[in-house]
């Protein structure tokens, strides 16, 4: 099982990275004004977004292997699934964004973005302190 977790780690931090960086890629896609930057911008946010889904599925796989081989339980875990689920959300809505920016049809400013991205950080620290910390 200690592999499955490794996997597990090193997926949603793969995962998280892009989760990071897509939101920043959109702060500066807010900010161009030149078609030249805002057609390379489109191809870096969805090869990104792209690379983004299959880390998500391994993450999410072997979390749950971990979860059935575990059979991890305590009132930690529903917060902590909540937060998942709120993170696969943030991931589908990034992808509407990105549809958006491809389409010409961005309504957001560079500022929104840069509030959009702090969400992901929060939510990484409130799980590892559920996962860690386990206080309740």
């Amino acid at each position: 099982m200690l592999w499955i977790k490794a996997l597990h780690i090193i997926f949603v931090t793969s995962w998280f990275a892009g989760l990071f960086y897509l939101p920043r890629l959109f702060v500066n896609h807010a900010m161009v004004t030149d078609n030249d930057t805002s057609e390379r911008l489109k191809l870096m946010e969805a090869k990104l977004y792209r690379f983004m889904l299959p880390l998500a599925v391994l993450a999410l796989v072997f979390g749950l292997w971990l979860w059935l081989g575990y059979g991890i339980t305590g009132k930690w875990m529903h917060p902590k699934l909540t937060f998942v689920a709120i993170l696969i959300g943030y991931h589908w809505y990034c992808g509407k964004l990105l549809n958006d920016f491809k389409q010409n049809k961005n309504q957001r400013s560079h500022v929104w973005y840069r509030w959009f991205n702090e969400v992901p950080v929060i939510v990484l620290a409130i799980v590892v302190i559920l996962v860690v910390v386990k206080p309740f």
